[in-house]
């Protein structure tokens, strides 16, 4: 005997009940404890996948670190064309370029956001303790009141922090997964685009029309303080006159 044609009452509770039921497991899946020792491998997704995920699982606790670079222009995109209220942040040490000054203004206005703000103390009050030019003395001391103490506060409340970390910018970030346990600030690390080549970058950039950093036109790959960087490929030009290659923000 054949099966009955179902009614079109049934077909919608049918969809009700599987939605329903999609919802609820998406749900529970939400609130199951993510293992340090085991992360979810997101490998297989695409870096808007990835900032979806995260943002799904742990906003309003997440937040992209912004340094206004070439792959921040792609993962602000990405981070509000997914969610208008998601955050973002900035590490301001005071001795930024003028034109990192520009373009965080230009990102506010074309997203209409505010980038949140974390600083160190004032010039004035580090020469005071420590001497001036610390940057040429002791460039890790330097990174440390001006960068890494700022960002263990940009941290302290978050579940997760989003990164423009990509593999092929250095050996030390050649092993970088895109969702890590971060066990020196204690939350989920994603990096969207470990696995973009910076052509992928520079291509999304120009078919998306974004904003961006005007020094890279000026032969500057990666970007920090007016005293630490030059022109030069990959991060050949941050400490270029020493043997440190992280600020410490990632290492």
């Amino acid at each position: 005997m054949l099966a009955a044609t179902p009614t079109i009452e049934e077909v919608e509770t049918t969809r009700a009940l599987q939605t329903a039921a999609r919802r609820w497991r998406a749900w529970r899946a939400r609130r199951q404890p993510l293992d340090p020792e085991n992360p979810p491998d997101l490998e297989h997704l695409s870096a808007e996948e990835v900032v979806a995920w995260g943002l799904e699982r742990f906003h309003p606790g997440i937040a992209l670190a912004c340094s206004f670079q070439q792959e921040e222009s792609v993962l602000l995109d990405i981070l509000f064309a997914t969610r208008s209220d998601a955050r973002a942040f900035a590490l301001d040490t005071h001795v930024l370029f003028p034109e990192t000054y520009a373009t965080w203004d230009a990102v506010e206005r074309r997203y209409g956001i505010t980038v949140e703000r974390f600083e160190g103390p004032t010039l004035e009050e580090q020469a005071a303790a420590h001497g001036d030019a610390l940057w040429a003395r002791d460039p890790n001391a330097c990174c440390a009141i001006r960068k890494v103490e700022p960002l263990g506060r940009a941290l302290a409340g978050l579940d997760a922090w989003i990164t423009g970390v990509r593999r092929e910018q250095s050996p030390t970030r050649a092993n970088a997964r895109k969702v890590e346990w971060d066990a020196a600030h204690g939350l989920w690390k994603l990096n969207p685009l470990a696995d973009w080549t910076e052509k992928d970058v520079w291509t999304r950039i120009h078919e998306r029309d974004l904003p961006y950093h005007p020094l890279h036109d000026q032969g500057y790959a990666s970007i920090g303080c007016t005293h630490c960087t030059k022109p030069g490929a990959g991060r050949e030009g941050r400490w270029a006159d020493d043997a440190k290659t992280e600020c410490g923000l990632h290492a």
